[in-house]
């Protein structure tokens, strides 16, 4: 039974590793953006866009980490990596926001951009 317990231990531990990577390298990208925003001026659309496909990198990223790490099922594993990143993504969005109000209506296009791309990503990973 312990060697159970260790084991469900590093499958949590391995998951807040490889989504703090994940987020880490959300956090540089959307420098980065940042960057180009100031730099260049772009429009709302662009960056819209752009902060969608951050999202698709970043959780293909955890995705494609978890599912090389698991072996089997990787779909489910990346699923999962997709799912957990949606779910801290909003809620630092409702801590920001500080309710329901200031989430978009794009929430379930996010979810489900989140989630196919994890899911995307454990399967080549």
């Amino acid at each position: 039974m312990k060697t159970s317990m260790k084991k469900n231990n590093s499958y949590v531990i391995f998951y807040l590793k490889c989504l703090l990577v994940s987020y880490i390298l959300t956090v540089g990208l959307l420098l980065f953006l940042a960057l180009f925003l100031y730099r260049f001026g772009l429009s709302e659309k662009i960056v819209s866009v752009a902060i969608i496909l951050i999202y698709i990198a970043a959780s293909l990223f955890a995705g494609f980490i978890s599912g090389k790490k698991m072996g089997t099922r990787k779909f489910l594993w990346g699923l999962l990596a997709g799912v957990l990143y949606f779910t801290i993504l909003l809620c630092v969005s409702l801590v920001l926001e500080q309710g329901a109000a200031g989430i978009s209506g794009n929430l379930i296009t996010v979810f489900f951009i989140c989630a196919g791309s994890g899911m995307l990503g454990g399967m080549i990973g």
